[in-house]
């Protein structure tokens, strides 16, 4: 079963992003107290565990939200979902509109090791329908068809 592995968030932008208890999603919005939040096509970041797992391989220790993801999941491959699709995440809804981002330039990560998993498996979504999100909700596909934006 799909599940939320950690939610996180940053309260000003250019902050690392830090786990938290639980998330408030707003519809149209995204995270209530979180820095990124806003009427924009990118409100809340997804990021799967298991690629976290790929770049542990390097020896890196890695948290929950080092890679700026505010919802970290399991058991569900997150970079082969397309832009449309719909999840069920918590007690929210998200609509899949951005899949990877480039990395800023002075990423740590990147620096050292040369690869950052966020450009090619971090996914983005706008906030369909709000409500609370927190480690351990289930994570579920509601459609995968692909609706224009």
């Amino acid at each position: 079963m799909a599940k939320v592995e950690a939610v996180c968030i940053s309260e000003r932008k250019g902050m690392k992003k830090h786990p938290v208890e639980l998330i408030e999603l707003k519809r149209d919005y995204g995270i209530v107290g979180d820095a990124h939040a806003g009427n924009w096509h990118r409100q809340v970041s997804l990021l799967a565990k298991e690629s976290v797992d790929t770049m542990r391989i390097s020896g890196l220790t890695l948290l929950p939200g080092d890679f700026a993801e505010n919802i970290l999941t399991s058991g569900i491959v997150l970079k082969e979902l397309p832009v449309g699709t719909r999840l069920s995440v918590g007690e929210a809804i998200l609509e899949i509109t951005q899949i990877g981002k480039e990395c800023h330039t002075d990423c740590e990560i990147k620096r050292l090791t040369g690869k950052c998993v966020m450009p090619t498996e971090g996914v983005f979504a706008r906030v369909l329908q709000g409500g609370i999100v927190r480690p351990d909700d289930p994570v579920t596909i509601q459609s995968n068809k692909k609706v224009n934006i």
